[in-house]
């Protein structure tokens, strides 16, 4: 009688059932490749990081070449100007709003760009001789068509700290840049804090896109002391004076910004910087001395701070603020303690650290014609 066949499937059953175990790692090698695997880590990361931070570093001086070849454009077009909103004969109103609007003139509207709800801007077209137009707003906006708007010695808060320093995306400039108030080229790659809100814009096909919420300046600003004529900060004649500050509602040329060819140090003199601390920055990127909001560090806030600079001849390089304190202690003076804010300077009240206590670029002696570093020959 033939025995019926065994189903294949039975016998490769069997044979595995029947088939010695194959050895696996013991604990000890797993460990032994979790160590190695885990050092591996360890040792790569840091050169990972290391090298985004250094591309990211990358793209911001990049970003501030492109905004030099735009300034330099802008001047090419305006009889070598230094970039200004502010119209030149402010000075006879005093920098007062509401007198230069009713005895002088309608000034051009900073625009920042449209979006579905229309065109944006900082108006101030309901009063004076620019009732006739209708726009919308007061002299609230004021502050963003002066470089910077300081108060006195006597009410230092009736100023502002911000100005049109703070404003490359206003539409008077941006269309040298991109022509869009929230472009990449105007965002340092590791100002997280703004991008974090605004980074979903950069693909919109609006110029200007607002969610009610959100509203983020560019990464970027200019030097204000180098956008007032250079006898706002020009330092006294006594060199033990260290005032270095005439208010310019007490010139009648006092707003009027100067040529680019009138800087004298052009390969020491900061042109725009990354306003942020980026570089060497605490872990938490907002800054818990100002109260009420997620503003973040300001350059000028830690001794190891090192913004990205655009100089006047165009070349650009990490700043650190130590370097900035050093030509300080090798020159005397650079920046003026004259001004409302004080020998604290801009912010400096509240800084990161006891170090550091500079105001370069904001508030440079002499203006324009001013230096913010020194060259190895002093």
């Amino acid at each position: 009688m033939e025995r019926e066949p065994t189903p294949s499937g039975l016998l490769a059953t069997f044979s595995r059932a029947n088939a010695r175990p194959r050895a696996g790692f013991t604990i000890v090698e797993l460990l032994v490749v979790v160590s190695i695997v885990s050092l591996l880590i360890a040792l790569l990361l840091p050169a990972v990081h290391k090298g985004r931070d250094k591309a990211q570093i990358t793209q911001s001086i990049s970003n501030l070449r492109g905004l030099g070849a735009a300034n330099e454009s802008y001047a090419a077009d305006w009889h070598d100007r230094q970039y200004t909103v502010t119209p030149d004969d402010v000075g006879l109103a005093g920098g007062n709003c509401a007198q230069y609007l009713q005895q002088i003139a309608c000034p051009p509207q900073q625009l920042i760009g449209w979006d579905s709800f229309g065109m944006w801007g900082y108006f101030i077209g309901s009063s004076g001789k620019c009732a006739e137009f209708g726009w919308p707003e007061a002299c609230y906006n004021w502050s963003v068509y002066l470089p910077m708007q300081f108060g006195t010695a006597a009410n230092p808060g009736g100023g502002s700290n911000f100005g049109s320093f703070r404003m490359p995306g206003v539409k008077s400039f941006c269309e040298y840049v991109n022509g869009r108030f929230y472009d990449p080229a105007l965002y340092a790659p590791k100002d997280e804090v703004p991008l974090a809100n605004i980074s979903k814009y950069f693909t919109s096909a609006a110029q200007f896109t607002y969610d009610g919420v959100h509203y983020e300046d560019s990464s970027y600003c200019w030097s204000p002391a180098a956008m007032f004529h250079p006898r706002v900060f020009a330092r006294g004649d006594n060199a033990s004076d260290d005032g270095g500050f005439r208010h310019p509602n007490t010139l009648p040329g006092g707003f009027r910004s100067p040529p680019i060819s009138q800087c004298r140090h052009p390969s020491l003199k900061t042109r725009m910087i990354e306003h942020s601390w980026l570089q060497n920055r605490p872990d938490q990127p907002t800054n818990p001395n100002f109260a009420g909001n997620a503003t973040p560090w300001f350059f000028n806030h830690g001794y190891n701070s090192a913004p990205a600079s655009l100089f006047f001849d165009g070349h650009v390089e990490l700043v650190g603020c130590q370097r900035a304190m050093q030509a300080e202690q090798r020159a005397g003076l650079l920046w003026s303690r004259g001004t409302p804010f004080g020998s604290e300077g801009y912010y400096g009240g509240q800084s990161y650290d006891f170090l550091v206590k500079t105001s370069f670029h904001i508030l440079t002696l002499d203006g324009i014609e001013g230096r913010d570093v020194l060259g190895t020959d002093g």
